[in-house]
């Protein structure tokens, strides 16, 4: 059931909030607006909803701890292991690097799954993230791609 404020807008979702564009960029004009499209609004883009908990997501997983000076702790460890060797080992630690930081960082989510699935032969790593958004409880999926160098 759907919980509704007295201006009709939906509490659940509110609650899951909006944040800054990731990139950062300049907020444009919309189509329903009054002047030409494509010209600035004069402020930072912001993105709400399931795509701001989408790129919380992605900005977690794409930090290295250390990265941010005024959070040192902040990201995800999955970075450590870029020249890694490419087993099961190493998707393990993958899995529960991923997992640590998600848990830590982003409280508007319960992670369901993390799952890893590797092609070698292009170099890279698919991380399937399987996710609940705690206040609407909607279910949503994410794959975050991740490049390794392995053994060479």
């Amino acid at each position: 059931m759907t919980m509704h404020d007295g201006n009709g807008r939906d509490v659940q979702r509110a609650l899951v909030g909006v944040g800054w564009h990731f990139p950062v960029r300049v907020d444009l004009r919309r189509p329903h607006e009054l002047a030409p499209l494509g010209r600035a609004r004069g402020g930072i883009a912001l993105v709400g909803y399931e795509a701001d908990i989408e790129q919380a997501i992605r900005i977690i997983i794409a930090t290295h701890p250390g990265e941010r000076r005024m959070r040192p702790t902040f990201g995800c460890q999955i970075h450590d292991l870029v020249f890694a060797p490419m087993n099961a080992t190493t998707f393990g630690y993958m899995r529960r690097y991923v997992e640590e930081a998600l848990t830590q960082w982003e409280p508007r989510i319960d992670v369901q799954s993390v799952d890893v699935r590797p092609a070698p032969q292009d170099g890279w790593v698919d991380v399937a993230i399987g996710y609940r958004i705690r206040s609407t409880k909607d279910e949503r999926s994410l794959v975050y791609p991740f490049y390794v160098i392995g053994d060479e």
